[in-house]
């Protein structure tokens, strides 16, 4: 049996803690199509949470559910931080 590692109240705590600072978002839309981009995260609320594009221009989805997250489809981080190579 896989231990879960993570369950949603982490993770609606590791998102609070970012509650209005800039982060990287990267959506796996399918089909192999990612979305990267760089907001402020500006809402968190019980059952979801926003992100502010920094581009003006932006045209899309900018609040994601906490399930999301867990399920991968949603990667967040604090912008700026680079994973280093081994």
């Amino acid at each position: 049996m896989i231990k879960r590692v993570n369950d949603i109240q982490q993770v609606k705590k590791t998102i609070a803690d970012y509650f209005r600072t800039q982060v990287d978002v990267s959506v796996n839309l399918g089909r192999n199509k990612y979305l990267h981009y760089t907001g402020e995260l500006s809402g968190v609320y019980p059952a979801l949470f926003t992100v502010r594009p920094n581009d003006e221009n932006f045209l899309g989805k900018t609040s994601y559910s906490y399930a999301e997250v867990l399920c991968g489809s949603v990667r967040i981080k604090p912008a700026g931080k680079e994973k280093k190579a081994e």
